[in-house]
């Protein structure tokens, strides 16, 4: 037998070894799939959502029945709208919760997310639209959305990507504080350029709280505490002496939230109306849809004030049915979060859940004049297509979570 021969033999013994053992990998990857699809959800933590959706949407079709009559004729205005993205965020829901959601942890797609979600957001901030004042709305064509919404996701991947790669490192400042400081530095610059104090509010706890449950040195963890501290004290003198303009609304919504009789014709309008809807309510409610503060009283009754509405018209009884859905998400997000596979599911189920239960409790409070005015939504419950359809993206990836936790090592 030739040389030749036995050479052609062995390269294809070698091309053939290569493909026996790539074929259990492809079959093991086609098999994970196949068994993330048919895996089990979490299914109490989606009947609960399902819950508040419903309920969100039933609330909000009562609080802007009048206005919509008043401003376009029609009383369903915005409950159509509010279904249809309803019904795309259940899709996207569905769809978020068979794809693993380990493809966020590549590089190139956490980092190319976030800095395309920042630019939309800066850019926003300089040419967005304009509503009382802050430019955070963004229109292509029909289209209309607000990017800080997106970046909100993005900061939660980015970060939860940086803490598990630097995990192994985080006895080194420069691997525990840094990044973090940066990306955090970045966001809440531009969206108070958006004059979105509420959402860097927000940011900061989402933040605050990943950094604590990843694992992080005590020691790196307090100096930064210290440094955020430090370093919101600075701006806020500088604000002060500046006497800037631009962000002199955030005394006035203090003085309004600490008398908010002083100008119920004008800066505490909003808030003298809401709390006479909570206390119109009593421990029952007028009942559904007879809320009278809503006929053109209350401003935003449909969105930031939503919570005021609920208490009118089904009381005391109501508001705890909202508090207890919104506590019970909580405790099932985090139960999800701490059955993750690995650190970065983990990371990312703990800032999904805290950024929608942070948002719930200061809107909430806001409502309640426990808390200075801010512009937060409900989540689930505040009329908005950007929001609503990116918080059901957001439950998918808690369901996908779910789902690959119930598939056998």
């Amino acid at each position: 037998m030739s040389d030749k021969g036995n050479d052609t033999r062995h390269r294809a013994g070698i091309i053939h070894s290569r493909q026996a053992r790539r074929q259990p990998v492809a079959q093991a990857r086609k098999s994970l799939n196949f068994r993330l699809i048919l895996s089990e959800i979490d299914k109490p933590f989606l009947i609960l959502v399902l819950v508040l959706l419903v309920f969100g949407i039933t609330m909000m079709f009562s609080a802007s029945f009048a206005i919509d009559i008043y401003e376009n004729n029609d009383g369903y205005f915005h409950l159509k709208k509010q279904a249809l993205y309803a019904v795309i965020g259940l899709v996207a829901m569905l769809v978020i919760s068979m794809v693993d959601y380990h493809f966020l942890q590549n590089t190139k797609v956490a980092y190319t997310s976030f800095f395309i979600s920042y630019g939309l957001t800066l850019y926003t901030a300089f040419y967005g639209e304009a509503t009382a004042d802050a430019n955070r709305w963004l229109e292509i064509g029909p289209i209309q959305f607000q990017p800080s919404e997106l970046l909100k996701i993005t900061f939660i991947i980015i970060f939860a990507y940086i803490m598990a790669v630097n995990f192994p490192k985080f006895n080194h400042m420069k691997y525990s504080i840094v990044p973090f400081a940066v990306v955090m530095g970045m966001v809440c610059f531009v969206l108070a350029l958006q004059r979105h104090i509420s959402a860097v509010m927000l940011v900061g706890l989402i933040g605050i709280t990943m950094m604590f449950v990843s694992g992080i040195p005590k020691k790196a963890f307090w100096i930064f505490i210290g440094c955020g501290a430090a370093l919101i004290l600075l701006l806020i003198l500088v604000i002060i002496i500046s006497g800037s303009d631009k962000f002199s609304y955030i005394t006035t919504r203090f003085q309004s939230w600490q008398d908010p009789l002083s100008d119920i014709r004008g800066e505490t309008a909003q808030t003298y109306q809401g709390l006479l809807a909570i206390g119109s309510g009593g421990a029952f409610g007028l009942g559904f849809a007879e809320s009278r503060q809503k006929y053109l009283y209350l401003p935003e009754s449909q969105n930031d004030f939503i919570f005021s509405v609920i208490c009118e018209e089904l009381g005391f009884v109501g508001a705890m049915v909202v508090i207890v859905l919104f506590l019970m998400f909580i405790l099932r997000g985090f139960y999800i979060a701490s059955r993750a596979k690995d650190r970065f599911g983990m990371l990312i189920g703990t800032g999904i859940v805290m950024q929608i239960g942070s948002q719930a409790l200061l809107n909430i409070a806001v409502a309640c004049n426990a808390f200075p005015n801010t512009g937060i939504s409900l989540p689930f419950f505040s009329y908005g297509g950007t929001a609503l359809m990116l918080q059901l993206a957001e439950v998918g990836i808690l369901l996908n979570i779910s789902r690959q936790s119930n598939i056998p090592k």
